[in-house]
């Protein structure tokens, strides 16, 4: 059965933003407003584009003065833009439009708050807001259907789950599409002439930062651990920036029940009045919660006696033949994401069986000699290589790279037991390595040395080169070698790809270069 909904006027008008509450809607007062844009990325530019539309005068700045956004910067003056200032010498000092400061700041998600244009526009009481909140402001455009938001966040899952939200809407004959922090601007999706019945948007804790106030259907945190540290200042100001999603929630928070702190980030939301808590849990389901009793996904939440009754969504072998406990927990959040706008049951299995995995998050590449080979390099982090890790036993661990701040004890100690060999490539692996000579002393590990190690060999060298093609065929090499019957080869690095490839893919592509030309040795 499909959730009821409540009639339009019997939900709680949403609370309105505090910061310049007059920039709302299509017909708010947005023209001559004096506007600029940090980064002229995907967000940055259908920000200019949208803030150009709407009459403001928009000055664009980005640090990079490359070919590709001298072509952008030249769209955008077309459409009305009245400046685009690219180079590093205008990351120091705020613009000035028509002689006088902005009135807004619309940045993009890679900006740090401590950067400087965003530091004197706060300073300056400058109103800085995100792509995102922009597009929230603004809603469909006039004779569009005006969609439902349906927000998520976490540190890893974020865009399996979107992706997944996105088809089971799709699969109920909703008009849908996943946006955000998964590649489509949020502005873009709700320019569209016919508009949409929902979004599947999917949030970074950047974005999150810069965003005042949403007022979504239904909202989501599919996960925490330490990450991106380096960029917020602490873990705590992480948490922060992710625990805003659920801010203003109108039907449904959606938390993970294996992980108590995104509990607490629900009880300490302000949410509308009626707003529910439900959770989601790999293990048996209580009352008002998602979760899975023998191999069944189940649905304890959206019916009417979830007292005493579990409404069935799919099995785990929907899954295909595997049915990894990470995918298992982001199919749920997705689903109670899903039910909260009125999904059915029958639509959520149809979109799990005809799920297909992305390129770089645990996928096999290769089996040979009864070795198996997976690529995970999109696991950025060691809370995502740790969901790799306990896929398997007996593993051949490729890991390393830059580790933004985290720290790896936690994860050597609950993974140890399944090691049997480790390679390290990445400039800087030093971390790593010393949290499994503290926690994982029996398990062999090459590279990770400094370069000051007297002990380090060309070897080492090699896998710590800025050659990252060299040095991840060089690691498969070496797993090669070390690998036996009944063994995986599993490249998770717990760590970001850019001090030797130029994106997370550009590593995963490497690795699965290097193990094909193994293969055909």
């Amino acid at each position: 059965m499909s959730t009821p909904q409540p009639p339009a006027d019997a939900l709680p008008a949403p609370r309105q933003p505090r910061i310049r509450p007059e920039l709302r809607g299509w017909d708010g007062p947005w023209k001559g407003l004096r506007a600029v844009v940090t980064g002229l990325g995907v967000s940055g530019f259908a920000a200019a584009d949208t803030l150009a539309e709407l009459g403001a005068r928009v000055v664009v700045v980005d640090g990079t003065d490359a070919q590709e956004k001298r072509r952008e910067a030249e769209t955008l003056r077309v459409v009305g833009v009245a400046e685009v200032l690219l180079g590093q010498q205008h990351l120091s000092q705020l613009p000035l439009i028509d002689g006088e400061l902005p009135e807004i700041l619309v940045t993009s998600p890679g900006w740090r708050p401590d950067s400087a244009l965003i530091a004197q526009a706060r300073a300056a009481q400058i109103p800085v807001l995100s792509e995102v909140e922009l597009a929230w402001r603004l809603g469909a455009r006039p004779g569009a259907t005006e969609p439902k938001w349906l927000v998520l966040t976490g540190t890893n899952g974020k865009t399996t789950t979107a992706t997944l939200l996105e088809a089971m809407l799709r699969k109920d004959g909703q008009r849908a599409i996943a946006c955000g922090n998964i590649g489509v601007p949020v502005l873009d999706a709700i320019r569209d002439p016919q508009g949409y019945d929902a979004l599947a948007v999917e949030l970074s804790s950047f974005q999150l930062e810069y965003t005042e106030l949403l007022s979504p259907v239904a909202s989501a945190v599919l996960n925490i651990a330490e990450d991106h540290v380096d960029w917020h200042g602490s873990f705590a100001e992480y948490c922060a920036a992710k625990a805003k999603i659920f801010e203003n929630t109108e039907l449904a928070c959606v938390y993970n029940a294996d992980q108590p702190l995104t509990a607490e980030m629900v009880a300490e939301a302000d949410v509308q009045e009626g707003c529910r808590a439900i959770g989601f849990t790999t293990g048996s389901p209580g009352l008002s919660m998602l979760g899975v009793v023998e191999d069944l996904l189940v649905d304890r939440a959206f019916l009417d006696n979830r007292a005493h009754q579990a409404l069935e969504l799919a099995g785990l072998e929907d899954f295909g033949p595997l049915a990894p406990k990470h995918l298992v927990a982001n199919t749920l959040a997705a689903a109670a994401l899903a039910r909260a706008a009125g999904v059915a049951p029958e639509a959520i299995r149809a979109a799990v069986r005809d799920y297909e995995a992305g390129d770089h998050r645990i996928q096999p590449v290769a089996k040979a000699d009864d070795v198996l080979w997976i690529n995970d390099s999109k696991a950025t982090n060691p809370h995502a290589a740790a969901a790799s890790l306990r896929s398997f036993t007996d593993v051949i661990w490729i890991a390393g790279g830059l580790p933004k701040g985290v720290v790896y004890d936690e994860l050597i100690q609950e993974i140890a037991p399944r090691l049997r060999h480790v390679i390290l490539i990445g400039t800087d692996s030093s971390q790593l390595r010393s949290s499994l000579e503290r926690h994982a002393p029996g398990v062999p590990v090459i590279g990770g040395r400094l370069r000051e190690d007297e002990s380090r060999t060309e070897l080492d060298a090699t896998l710590a080169g800025a050659d990252g093609a060299r040095a991840m065929r060089t690691a498969v090499a070496e797993a090669a070698k070390a690998a036996a019957a009944h063994h995986t080869v599993l490249m998770a690095p717990a760590a970001a790809s850019m001090d030797q490839f130029a994106s997370y893919a550009a590593r995963g592509e490497a690795f699965i270069e290097a193990v094909a030309e193994l293969m055909t040795d």
